[in-house]
């Protein structure tokens, strides 16, 4: 196994990265969006983005991909293909992606199956050099688990490099005592909060975990379904620098 050296990937501590949902009416209004929204994510200087097909199609991500790759964007990104962890994998190595999105690692199938999941990560870890991050009583994911959290969230760590915690749907605020639950557990292997983090809550979230993937809170109505906001990631990234003790 690679030495686990995901939070080098960023420039800063407590990295900040950035959801592009590829919200469009049809593939050209995706792609023009998806192009003006990583422009002002560059602009605000995130940390990092996720590319994720939540409205888009695998064809979009394809083509998001593709564009990031072919004008070598200076920042570090990533993809999760939604419900279909195996082309997430192909487009991370097809693409050079710095990391990977799955939303659940363990325990969203039956006991049994837990064995072809264990060689399913074996497999894309081995062709896929990037980094992992992965989800462990996700959002929207079955548990199906007969395990404790410690004993899942121990399995998670030799098939990912990051854990993921969430609430129970997007945009919800993730609890702060699932975060100290999450963390007091990994101890000082790495926990991103995957959603509901604000400007008002983020300080006391990073205070446990290390990271953060943001999408809802970044839109001009603060909902999924909104227009990415500069404003809005500006707020949150100067709350971020102050927790750093960066100026900018």
């Amino acid at each position: 196994m690679k030495e686990n050296n995901f939070l080098s990937v960023f420039k800063n501590v407590k990295p900040i990265i950035g959801m592009l949902h590829l919200k469009g009416n049809d593939s050209e209004d995706v792609f023009e969006r998806f192009k003006k929204e990583l422009n002002i994510y560059i602009k605000s200087g995130i940390d990092g983005i996720m590319v994720e097909n939540y409205y888009g199609n695998y064809d979009d991500l394809k083509r998001a991909l593709e564009y990031i790759k072919a004008n070598n964007i200076n920042i570090p990104y990533g993809v999760n293909c939604l419900n279909v962890d195996y082309m997430g994998f192909h487009l991370a190595k097809e693409y050079d992606c710095d990391y990977i999105q799955v939303d659940s690692v363990v325990g969203h199938v039956k006991p049994r199956d837990e064995f072809t999941l264990k060689a399913f990560f074996d497999l894309m870890r081995k062709n896929y050099k990037g980094y992992v991050l992965g989800g462990v009583r996700f959002k929207y994911q079955p548990v199906l688990s007969e395990k404790t959290l410690k004993e899942d969230l121990e399995i998670a760590k030799t098939r990912c490099d990051v854990v993921c915690v969430t609430q129970d749907k997007t945009g919800e605020e993730t609890s702060l005592e699932r975060i100290v639950e999450f963390k007091k557990e990994l101890k000082d292997f790495p926990l991103f909060i995957a959603a509901g983090v604000t400007k008002d809550n983020v300080k006391k979230q990073l205070k446990y975990a290390d990271g953060a993937i943001i999408g809802s809170y970044f839109k001009n109505n603060f909902e999924d379904n909104g227009e990415l906001c500069l404003e809005h990631i500006e707020e949150l990234l100067k709350t971020v620098r102050e927790i750093r003790g960066e100026t900018k």
